[in-house]
Parts: C-alpha cells; sequence; structure tokens
C-alpha cells in the first residue's frame, strides 16, 4: 500500500493516501486489534507467499462461458473472491473503485469507457478529473446506480466493502471484485480485467509484457547482495511496514533485499524493539512524499543505533509504483531495486 486512502480511524486524510497500494491487502481484523479499528469491515486473507517463479497463477479469473467466436458476451467470470460475475454485454460505462484497476483499464485503452472511480485513481491524468464514487472502506452506491454503470470493478480484502458490493449486485450492476495477493497476481488480474470489458487480448499482452519485466528485473536482482531492508509504510504514531510473507515482503525480496517484517502473517504494525533487533541495513521510506526524510529518521528515539540509519542507508522510494497492483508495477520494482541497491546495472 497505493496501498491508498484509508480508513475512518485515521484523522488526516494524506496518511491515509500512503496506503493507495497496499491497503487493499491489509489484513482488517489483525490491524483493527493494533490500532482500534483500523481497516474495519475487513474479513482476513490468506497470507500469499512469495512467488519469484512470476508465474501467471495469481489470478482467481476463469472463463465459463464464450457464447460465440465472434463475441464472448454474455459471459460469466469467477472474481478474485470466487463469486461467478454474468457481463450481459460488453460493458461501455464502467465506474473503477480501485486505483490499481483505474490504471489498468486506460492501459487497457477503455478509459474512455470510465465514468467514475474512487479518491485514490490519480494516474493517469485523465482518471484524476473523473468523479470520485468511493474511498477505502466506502462506497457511494446511489451515486454509481445514478450514473447506469453496466460493470463496476471493485476491490476485495475490504478495500471496497462487501455490503456496497451486495448492495450494487442486488440492483442488477455485475460487481467484479479483483484482488491480487502476490505479484504474479497482478498480472493476472490484467487479463481478469481484459476479459470483462472485452479487451481479452490487449489484457494478454500487457500482462505478458509486465511478467517478461518484472522477471529481468528480478534475475537482474538475483544476483546482488541481500542486504536486510525495513520498507517504512508510516510512522507517524505506531510503526508500519511488511507482514510476513505479504506482497510489500515479495517485493523487497524480488528486488534484492532480505525484508525486516513485523513477525506475523497478517498484521502490518512492528514494534521498534523488533526493528531495532532485526537492525536493517537498508530503511526505505514509502511515507518520503508525505515529507519523512532520512534526517528524520535518524533523529527519531531508539532508530539511530540501526545499522541504516549509522551508515546513512535510509532511501526514499515512490510507494504508489512499489505497491499499486496495476501496469506500472514493473516500474515500481525497478525503482525499489535502485533504492535498496543504488548504481545497480539494470537494463
Amino acid at each position: 500500500m497505493r496501498m491508498a486512502d484509508l480508513n475512518p480511524s485515521f484523522t488526516r486524510e494524506a496518511r491515509g493516501r500512503r496506503f493507495s497500494g497496499l491497503s487493499g491487502r491489509l489484513n482488517a481484523a489483525a490491524i483493527a486489534v493494533a490500532i482500534g479499528a483500523l481497516l474495519a469491515a475487513c474479513a482476513p486473507a490468506a497470507s500469499p507467499s512469495i512467488a519469484p517463479s512470476l508465474s501467471p497463477v495469481g489470478s482467481a479469473s476463469t472463463l465459463q462461458a464464450s457464447p460465440t467466436a465472434a463475441s464472448p458476451f454474455p459471459l460469466t467470470l469467477v472474481d478474485d473472491e470466487g463469486t461467478s460475475v454474468t457481463i450481459p454485454a460488453e460493458p461501455r460505462r464502467i465506474v473503477s473503485l480501485t486505483p490499481g484497476t483505474t490504471e489498468i483499464l486506460f492501459a487497457l485503452g477503455v478509459g474512455d469507457r470510465v465514468l467514475a472511480t474512487d479518491s485514490a485513481s490519480d494516474y493517469p491524468a485523465a482518471a484524476d478529473e473523473l468523479p470520485d464514487v468511493a474511498a477505502f472502506g466506502t462506497v457511494d452506491a446511489e451515486k454509481i446506480v445514478g450514473l447506469e454503470a453496466d460493470l463496476v470493478i471493485a476491490g476485495g480484502n475490504g478495500y471496497t466493502p462487501p455490503d456496497g458490493v451486495t448492495k450494487l449486485r442486488s440492483l442488477g450492476i455485475p460487481v467484479l471484485v479483483v484482488y491480487a495477493a502476490t505479484v504474479a497476481g497482478v498480472s493476472g488480474d490484467v487479463e481478469h480485467v481484459g476479459k470483462a470489458v472485452g479487451r481479452a487480448a490487449e489484457g494478454t499482452e500487457l500482462a505478458a509484457v509486465m511478467r517478461a519485466d518484472l522477471a529481468a528485473l528480478a534475475a537482474a536482482a538475483g544476483s546482488l547482495p541481500k542486504p536486510r531492508t525495513f520498507y517504512e509504510v508510516d510512522a507517524t504514531n505506531e510503526i508500519y511496514g511488511p507482514a510476513d510473507h505479504s506482497f510489500l515482503a515479495e517485493m523487497v525480496e524480488l528486488a534484492g533485499g532480505s525484508p525486516v517484517t513485523s513477525g506475523s502473517a497478517d498484521n502490518f504494525e512492528i514494534p521498534l524493539e523488533r526493528l531495532i533487533a532485526a537492525d536493517p541495513e537498508v530503511i526505505i521510506l514509502g511515507d518520503a512524499a508525505f515529507g519523512t526524510t532520512a534526517d528524520a529518521v535518524a533523529k527519531r528515539p531508539g532508530w539511530g543505533v540501526m545499522t541504516a540509519a549509522r551508515a546513512g542507508a535510509v532511501r526514499v522510494a515512490d510507494d504508489k509504483l512499489i505497491t499499486r497492483p496495476g501496469p506500472r508495477l514493473a516500474q515500481g520494482l525497478r525503482s525499489l531495486i535502485l533504492a535498496i541497491h543504488p548504481g545497480a546495472a539494470l537494463r
């Protein structure tokens, strides 16, 4: 998290935006215990394992029916939550409720069909200009109905509230829920969305390019040293970084780092004592866009003893690229490799 526009318990909207990509992957139940209601209403999700092969296995998408050779519509897809979703005709009035799927839709060439998005959808520029009908954990079903949407693409793991999805479906609007729990799952969801909007060939092509780029970058990073690396999502009050075997931990590992994690499969909060004991050799500031600096980190009580702080290895990164499950993910991996290994030779 990209990962974007977070939850009611965060009083500052900016702090919520730090999770624009990541929030769709956080386990709400565990973090709610940690900070009082973080990611409330989100059901626990299975912890994804690291997938260094980047093989196309991450999506639950399954094409159920293809009535004619000329057109796949009507068709039924199984979304990433296992729900069968029937799309009667090729969608022309689409609403995207996550920033990742918004980017996918524009990359597939159907941005002109997108009527509205969520508050975190800020790329490309045309998407940022569209009206917002949702934010993390909220959705305005009445506005979506008023737009006469013929397809809504929602976020799983609580990013789009389940009751909002249920309401929209009860009103006859097809709602496809996507949730990439692994890096490979992102390209799988690109293919899935491509099928849903009648751009299956484009989705397959885009996913193939993503897989090739990600695999090449991971291979390049594979020969590099593996410094203990902590990716900071937020440290305004409590400290948040990767959970064990999370998407973010997988990204750090693929980028040639040994991820320092929370010690939990579903809680992203890490105690300072655990972080000090892990002694990261590199600290990556995913929250740099919100004013966090290396100098500020060095001045935090207790942080100065860590190897990264003493060696001046506290670096910034573009969190949206790294954590947002969309077509720019390879750019994110590249930027993360260079943050962990400045000067690395990448094609």
